[in-house]
């Protein structure tokens, strides 16, 4: 006893364990990273800042939270990997001190339509049971209330086999959903207008159908039905008698000959249904996808007015409210019924609510956590296919607030998008949160009102792509303002008030705008000028701009629905810039354009055009290496034999668009070669989309760079770029500055002038003072979110705001630009 007295006396040594208070990374060189070593202290808040494409989500995302779950999925038997993805360890030489990594990214949620706010986070299936318990009149287990759910019956003989005898019975099975027969849980039924695929004045031989690429003289579209016998090609659709149309639409698919060749018949709708509606809306071509908007409309479900649920799942009912009623309620009401009920219990049924009351419990933590990270406005039926980037962050970050996990890491990526400055302080106080819990919080951040909060802050830089993937500052937040960074440079930046606005040539009219939470909104929009709609998350902008602005042909909308792609996508295909490049190419070389498509006959037949080879290794990450063949250039020998200005098409696409620009330009290019050569890949149409690249502040990018490996802020900005080029009066940009850096704002701001100069019309979405400061016209909405907004709290112009200060938005703009 006496040593260990003596023990207890010394000088604590500090344990072994207490030294791995570091996440080690050395050698990093994922995407555009350049042998990375950083120390990144843990139990503390880490920002990750530096311009657009620097390498901040390749640190983060890629290289430390990727390695972590790569780790984690590793720990599981071989047989349970073979069902989970498969991950390849990131290029890194060195990993040390990593912890369990969560990461809570802007990815959209599910575009399911049957996925809600309510089903995304739980608290759906807490209601349900909370209604199987106290529900009246009681109508079934938990599934009777889902919408998932379909209700099931089925009856047959089944044989028993008990030692030495069977025996045959007769069995029923029968199981109760919730889901509303008619729309399938889906709330709202589909219908086709027969007025946009044809002309019912018109017989099939005067060309009735008004569908997009139906030719007279295709035999595998209108020929089918003029040839097929079951309809008369030569009499008016209007004509048809009542078997004539039945078969016409709705015809069930049988063989039939046309010009001798045997196809398939089938009717109408079932045709439509087939060739367009399967297909994803953003891979059609845009006059096609124009075609589908017009000729299909979607409407309320008339039988459980747009609930998605059967009757009785409605009929059921605690204090008077069915559970569509408590999902369709906003969720800081339902919040206050849910507490209601767990307070006071109504006296002949006191058992049973003392029964659920650790249900009513983690039901009551949920909601009031969504009401805490600010989204009490959202109702648990809302679509989830219709958050936002950040209210979707924000969704997923519910489960995590009243974890009792330590010791974790949490990754964030731009948690402060889509938040009014308002909203911003509630958010760095739940990263606080998560951080004084003790855990690491490594969060990928533009906003300097985040990066403030920071106990240590990473700058990659200094440029972006390849000119980036560089640590250019470590440190306290301090040390970044009087550093020589970029970021260190533009982190006090503030945009003044404009001396001068410009004067509106006129105006959009919106009058009795109620949709979602608007309530009867009649407002100006003015045209000809640059015109910002902010107000709190939640306030009903988007409603309005996008929900309540005449769709027709002169307006032009950008918004925050992400691009699709695979990784054969890349800029130059998504943007079309391929096709006069594929064009000039063939015409200095007199071959087909098909050859100088890495997906088509140009590809090289052992890796088909992908430029590297995919080995399946079973429950291990594929590896991809290389191909031998054509070294990763993606097209055969032969096909790089032709030149186009002194370069083949590989070197084409692996130039940047800066480079690219010049090289197309009518000036000298880089490499062009001999003056003859510099004039023959002179291409107008090339150079007039990386033109629009470039104004983007997306010059750096490669033309072949995959776009699986963009930032989400690169491909919002390359969307912007193709739109540019849309014929339209107005343009609507939701919050164009998502994912941009201090410094690129103001090429945004130059960008967003040169529209409005060339006499556009540009209404934006923003919550950036920057943008707003730079506005001539603001509209205001608010003042609070969900049914405590939806009104016109402002209309003016920016120096009118700061002045009257009339709202929060006011505030905060005044306190931004020193008023």
């Amino acid at each position: 006893m006496s040593s260990s007295t003596t023990g207890s006396e010394k000088t604590p040594r500090s344990h072994a364990a207490d030294s791995h208070d570091l996440i080690r990374v050395h050698g990093a060189r994922e995407n555009n990273l350049k042998n990375v070593s950083i120390e990144i202290p843990k139990r503390r808040l880490t920002v990750f800042t530096g311009v657009s494409g620097s390498g901040k989500s390749s640190l983060v995302f890629d290289t430390i939270a990727a390695e972590s779950q790569r780790l984690i999925n590793e720990t599981y038997s071989a047989f349970v990997q073979g069902f989970m993805p498969t991950q390849a360890r990131p290029e890194v030489d060195v990993l040390d001190g990593l912890t369990t990594a969560i990461t809570v990214g802007q990815q959209r949620m599910g575009g399911d339509p049957r996925s809600t706010v309510g089903t995304a986070t739980d608290a759906n299936a807490m209601l349900r049971i909370l209604f199987s318990r106290l529900g009246e009149p009681h109508i079934g287990p938990p599934s009777a209330y889902s919408f998932n759910t379909a209700s099931v019956r089925a009856s047959g003989a089944i044989t028993v086999e008990r030692g030495n005898k069977t025996k045959a019975q007769t069995a029923t099975y029968h199981r109760t959903g919730g889901m509303c027969t008619r729309c399938e849980g889906r709330g709202t039924v589909s219908d086709i207008d027969l007025t946009q695929l044809y002309d019912d004045s018109k017989s099939l031989a005067e060309g009735a159908f008004t569908i997009p690429g139906w030719k007279s003289d295709s035999q595998w579209t209108v020929q089918v039905y003029a040839q097929s016998g079951f309809v008369d090609p030569d009499k008016p659709i209007r004509e048809y008698t009542e078997k004539e149309l039945q078969s016409f639409l709705y015809g069930e698919a049988v063989k039939v000959k046309v010009n001798g060749v045997n196809l398939t018949y089938e009717g109408l709708i079932p045709k439509i249904q087939k060739s367009f509606l399967a297909k994803d809306k953003e891979s059609m071509q845009p006059h096609i996808r124009a075609f589908v908007e017009r000729a299909v409309t979607f409407t309320t479900c008339p039988e459980c007015d747009g609930t998605r649920l059967s009757e009785g799942a409605r009929s059921s009912k605690i204090r008077r409210k069915s559970i569509a009623d408590a999902c369709a309620m906003e969720i800081r009401d339902l919040a206050e019924w849910v507490r209601g009920l767990a307070e006071s219990s109504p006296g002949s049924s006191k058992g049973a609510y003392e029964t659920v009351a650790p249900l009513l419990t983690a039901l009551q933590q949920t909601l009031d956590s969504f009401v805490e990270i600010g989204l009490g406005y959202l109702s648990l039926d809302r679509p989830a296919a219709t958050l936002s980037g950040g209210e979707a962050q924000r969704v997923k970050m519910i489960r995590h607030l009243g974890s009792s996990l330590t010791d974790v890491t949490y990754v964030f990526d731009e948690p402060t998008v889509g938040l009014h400055p308002h909203d911003i302080q509630r958010m760095n106080g739940l990263l606080l949160r998560l951080r004084d819990k003790g855990n690491t919080v490594l969060v990928v951040e533009h906003k300097p009102e985040t990066i403030s909060i920071a106990d240590h802050v990473v700058d990659l830089g200094p440029g972006a792509g390849t000119g980036g993937g560089t640590v250019c500052f470590e440190g306290t937040v301090e040390g970044l303002r009087a550093s020589d960074t970029v970021t260190g440079r533009h982190f006090d930046d503030r945009s003044a008030l404009k001396e001068s606005v410009r004067k509106p040539t006129g105006a959009l009219e919106i009058r009795g705008a109620n949709a979602h939470n608007l309530r009867g909104v009649d407002v100006d929009i003015p045209l000809g000028v640059l015109t910002v709609v902010t107000g709190v998350a939640g306030s009903g902008k988007s409603s309005l701009v996008h929900g309540s602005i005449p769709t027709h042909a002169g307006v032009v909308s950008v918004d925050q629905t992400p691009i699709r792609g695979s990784r054969r996508s890349n800029p130059a295909t998504y943007t079309g810039l391929l096709d006069p490049i594929r064009k000039a190419f063939a015409k200095a070389n007199g071959v087909k354009p098909a050859l100088f498509s890495a997906n088509s006959e140009g590809a090289c037949p052992t890796c088909n055009g992908a430029g590297v080879i995919y080995t399946d290794l079973a429950m291990m990450a594929s590896v991809a290496t290389p191909c031998e063949d054509c070294e990763g250039r993606r097209y055969q020998a032969s096909v790089l034999e032709y030149r186009l200005g002194g370069r083949d098409i590989s070197e084409v696409l692996a130039m940047s668009v800066d480079e690219a620009e010049e090289f197309f330009g009518p000036g000298s290019g880089p490499g062009a070669g001999t003056d003859s050569g510099t004039s023959e890949a002179h291409t107008p149409a090339a150079h007039k989309i990386l033109r629009r690249l470039s104004d983007v502040g997306l010059g750096y990018l490669s033309l072949g760079q995959p776009l699986t490996t963009l930032s989400g802020g690169e491909r919002q900005r390359l969307k912007l770029a193709t739109h540019m080029g849309d014929k339209g009066g107005v343009y609507v940009l939701d919050e164009p500055t998502t994912g941009l850096h201090l410094a690129d704002v103001e090429q945004l701001l130059g960008l967003l002038d040169r529209l409005v100069d060339s006499g556009k019309s540009v209404i934006v979405v923003e919550h950036h003072q920057a943008v707003m400061a730079h506005a001539d016209w603001i509209i205001d909405l608010g003042p609070g979110a969900g049914h405590d907004g939806g009104k016109i709290v402002f209309e003016g112009t920016p120096a009118d705001l700061v002045a009257s200060r009339p709202t929060l938005t006011g505030e905060h703009l005044a306190a931004y630009v020193g008023g």
